[in-house]
């Protein structure tokens, strides 16, 4: 290896190490923060060493059930991307494999509902949930979750129904395989990592979602997101219980995407390389 060809590797590799510890920072102080106290947590300049204390999440739990929060938070994103799967799929497959003149123009369209402002409709919707009865239920938020993630998901999943090689679906057609056989046995156990990725990706988004958890629950269906912000209060903002808080809302998905990164990469770059 030339000396050029490794300076540009230890580059290369200080950038990666660099973006990712400014990435991660955030995430790090947080959770420190969320083991001091309130003063603690506001001293300037800010404290590196200090007697680590549980008091915050000891308090978090006796002001709020904090798993009820989680297990609406787990109910709604797999639920909501279950749906949006069962959805898309069908609708990838066909646009994929039986385009019209207006598919690309249908499928901009799905991509340009993303681009509206959620508050532009947030009366509206919130009207027809109100008179509907699916203020604060699980059912409204999945519902709500399951169409801003729609246009996402149907747009991946065509993106790796189109990489699927169309000489081996010909080749199954010319061996008498049915739509449904060619469907079920050939393209899904081709694009299964694409799909698999696609989900990950859904649940990741769900669980990430306020604006809509903020706005069309208060206590029932309330996920983690609403647990976060209910430690805003008119006395202001506590910091410390703040940062338990966000920590432990965020701790599962990052635990989820830790241990399915293998399976996220590998479908995200699916049929990069042919």
């Amino acid at each position: 290896m030339s000396r050029r060809k490794l300076y540009h590797r230890l580059f290369l590799t200080f950038l990666g190490w660099f973006a990712a510890i400014v990435l991660f920072f955030p995430i790090f102080w947080m959770f420190l923060t969320s083991f001091k106290t309130e003063a603690e947590a506001v001293s300037v300049p800010p404290q590196l060493f200090f007697q680590p204390t549980l008091e915050n999440y000891a308090s978090i739990q006796d002001r709020s059930n904090y798993f009820a929060f989680a297990l609406n938070s787990i109910i709604i994103s797999v639920v909501s991307t279950l749906i949006a799967l069962v959805l898309a799929v069908p609708a990838a497959y066909a646009m994929a494999f039986f385009p019209t003149k207006r598919t690309r123009s249908t499928l901009l369209w799905m991509l340009s509902t993303k681009m509206l402002p959620s508050v532009g409709v947030l009366v509206p919707i919130y009207l027809l949930f109100r008179n509907s009865g699916l203020l604060d239920t699980h059912i409204g938020l999945i519902l709500i979750y399951t169409l801003i993630n729609l246009p996402i998901v149907v747009w991946m999943i065509y993106t790796f129904f189109k990489d699927v090689p169309k000489e081996i679906l010909e080749a199954d057609r010319m061996d008498g395989a049915t739509v449904k056989q060619e469907f079920f046995h050939v393209l899904l156990p081709l694009a299964l990592p694409g799909i698999a990725s696609t989900g990950l990706l859904s649940i990741i988004l769900s669980w990430n979602e306020a604006f809509w958890s903020l706005n069309l629950t208060t206590t029932n269906a309330a996920p983690l997101t609403a647990f976060i912000a209910s430690f805003s209060s008119p006395q202001g903002l506590f910091w410390a219980q703040l940062s338990a808080a966000s920590s432990l809302a965020i701790a599962p998905i990052l635990i989820f995407g830790w241990l399915s990164q293998r399976q996220l990469v590998r479908g995200l770059t699916f049929g990069a390389v042919k």
